[in-house]
């Protein structure tokens, strides 16, 4: 069993491994430990020191001072690097925050819509559940679609696809059709299985059913009108989600930023020999964790907005779209007088 560490540093593992904090969607303290950070970014570091160590060795050791660079045009990709960093950031972070306000209204319209339905006066209480657990399900199927993995996501990445042990994603460990058949009718499961957005005729059938009462007097119009309303709006925040999910941060900015900082990062300890050698001979050491602080600087901005663009990817700092589906289950099981499900907890600190 896990170890919850108290000073947010990592936490222990049965077999021993570390897992290290930075990894939780929200972080509870005031800022990330050095050592989170570092643990994240160690290959990377590594790699650094070794970009930066090799023509140091040359320039001094083998008097390879032809290797030199002018400092100006090594500026110039590093400003280039920090505009479209910068960008990247925050478009990254634009989609992050729209996509956490999207499920915030989900929430919202979740409980207007039961309570909406739980108010009918002349609707039986099956006819009520029924209504509950239709939206339930329509629920199920959007964050099922949410969790399927795209070409242009990360969460399989070596650097990341090592932590997935350490938290739960719940889409990837259960069955679609397993959970949609507790919530709907036989036939009415089978169609939306038949189908290839299961959200949306999961919802068009919530539609149907609400017309059918209406037709069969067991709501009037200006109810029919509210439900509608609900459903309308449950649809443009779906509609929204797909927009997150299937269009990415656009690909030219991503690979351009990615060559743009594998240039600098190749070309800064040469542009360094020579300004450090100005110093004195014993200072062109200096280059190499000099080269190193500044290489990481600019791979760890990019490496924060790319672990940001893409809030539904199953990844730890994802917008936890599991554990806010559980809290609508949780509020509409307990307005139907029915009792709730647990809520999912955080694992090693992670939710998902």
């Amino acid at each position: 069993m896990p170890r919850r560490a108290t000073d947010g540093v990592t936490l222990t593992v049965a077999n021993r491994r570390r897992v290290p904090c930075y990894l939780r969607p929200m972080h509870a303290g005031q800022h990330y430990s050095v050592r989170e950070v570092v643990l994240w970014t160690r290959f990377a570091i590594v790699l650094f020191l070794v970009v930066a160590a090799v023509p140091t060795v040359a320039w001094v050791v083998f008097d390879q001072h032809w290797l030199a660079l002018p400092w100006q045009p090594v500026a110039l990709v590093g400003t280039a690097v920090a505009f479209v960093t910068g960008f990247q950031n925050n478009a990254a972070y634009g989609r992050l925050w729209e996509a956490r306000q999207i499920w915030g209204s989900i929430i919202n319209s979740s409980r207007t819509f039961a309570v909406q339905a739980l108010d009918l006066p002349t609707a039986s209480p099956a006819v009520k559940k029924q209504l509950i657990e239709r939206h339930l399900a329509w629920l199920t199927a959007l964050r099922f679609q949410l969790r399927e993995k795209r070409t242009w996501e990360t969460v399989d990445r070596h650097d990341n696809k090592s932590y997935q042990g350490f938290y739960d994603v719940p889409e990837w460990q259960s069955d679609l059709s397993t959970e949609l058949a507790k919530l709907l009718p036989a036939d009415e499961h089978a169609h939306v299985m038949a189908t290839k957005n299961r959200a949306t005729h999961a919802l068009a059938g919530q539609s149907k059913a609400v017309v059918a009462l209406a037709s069969s007097g067991e709501l009037t119009e200006l109810r029919l009108v509210e439900l509608q309303r609900t459903i309308a709006a449950l649809y443009d925040c779906q509609g929204r989600c797909e927009r997150i999910k299937n269009f990415p941060y656009p690909r030219q900015f991503a690979t351009l930023n990615g060559y743009f900082k594998t240039a600098l990062v190749a070309a800064l300890p040469f542009a360094l020999l020579p300004e450090f050698e100005r110093l004195g001979p014993s200072h062109v050491w200096l280059t190499i964790p000099t080269s190193a602080i500044v290489s990481w600087i600019f791979h760890m901005l990019e490496k924060i907005g790319e672990a940001t663009e893409n809030p539904f990817m199953g990844g730890p700092n994802d917008v936890p779209i599991s554990s806010m589906a559980r809290t609508i289950e949780v509020d509409l099981r307990e307005l139907l007088g029915e009792p709730p499900p647990p809520a999912l907890t955080p694992r090693n600190n992670i939710s998902s």
